[in-house]
């Protein structure tokens, strides 16, 4: 037994220092951004939801594209005027359905299983963190949608013969435009499940926000509201879609594009309220 006063014998020494201690081989380095999204991309392609979300993505794409597709060339043949590539949107419609509740899941299935954690430990850089899911999120999405809006927009040209030609502008909005724009809506249900911090809620007001405009304009039948109407049916989410296809629910409201800058606005207020939320509130 030592007193407070006795110093300790110093430690005998080996070739890498001291005796007793473990240096670790592997070079360790401050984490850096690719590190997030390496780690984001492991935990998105991990999981099972991502399969179930994206396999009924790409089932309502190309099966819903395809079947109405084969039902128009059945029995339609006064389509010379509208280009044929309209009837994708239907499958878009019902798909970004799946990317509402993708974008979700990448954040709040981690606040469920309490994993939000140990993403916070390992970097505690939590802006960081948004930025990668964000990243890696976005990339996916957009590259599903494009490629499965592009299938359906080739098949259903070739079965389809009777539509006037489709232009460079018309192809590009309907696959890359479209592709951008449900990703977009994707980000924007990722910022809403950050700040909700709850899968089923989140969802649901997603849906509300894709859905509730155009729902209540249809029963806005006075002429007093009839500015609301045409107002909320002009920029709704499904009219801004079907807007990529060259089709209008009104005579008014945004082209494809513009569109394509109005949730962009949107979504980047969102997710810097969403950054907000993350540095301001604990776990």
């Amino acid at each position: 037994m030592t007193t407070p006063h006795q110093q300790q014998p110093p430690l005998p020494q080996g070739p890498g220092g001291p005796l007793g201690t473990y240096t670790s081989p592997i070079a360790v380095r401050p984490a850096t951004f690719r590190d997030a999204l390496a780690s984001e991309w492991t935990k998105i392609r991990s999981v099972r939801s991502t399969l179930w979300t994206l396999g009924i993505l790409l089932v309502l794409l190309l099966g819903l594209g395809l079947l109405i597709g084969f039902v128009v060339r059945s029995t339609s043949h006064d389509t010379k005027d509208t280009s044929v590539l309209v009837l994708g949107a239907y499958g878009v419609l019902l798909g970004s359905l799946c990317v509402i509740t993708l974008g979700v899941l990448t954040i709040t299935s981690e606040y469920g299983t309490g994993m939000i954690r140990t993403t916070f430990m390992a970097c505690p850089s939590r802006g960081r963190i948004l930025a990668a899911k964000a990243v890696v999120f976005f990339l996916i999405a957009f590259a599903i949608v494009t490629a499965g809006a592009t299938i359906v927009a080739v098949c259903q040209n070739a079965m389809v013969p009777y539509g006037s030609t489709p232009s460079g502008d018309e192809w590009l909005r309907a696959t890359v435009g479209i592709g951008l724009y449900v990703a977009m809506l994707g980000l924007l249900s990722l910022a809403v499940g950050t700040v909700i911090r709850h899968s089923a809620g989140s969802i649901t007001i997603m849906i509300g926000v894709v859905l509730l405009p155009m729902v209540l304009a249809l029963f806005m039948y006075t002429d007093s509201l009839t500015d609301v109407r045409n107002f909320l049916m002009s920029y709704s989410i499904p009219s801004q879609m079907i807007s990529f296809y060259g089709g209008y629910v009104t005579s008014s409201g945004p082209s494809g594009w513009g569109s394509l800058g109005i949730i962009t606005g949107i979504t980047a207020v969102a997710l810097g309220g969403a950054y907000l939320s993350l540095k301001t509130r604990d776990v």
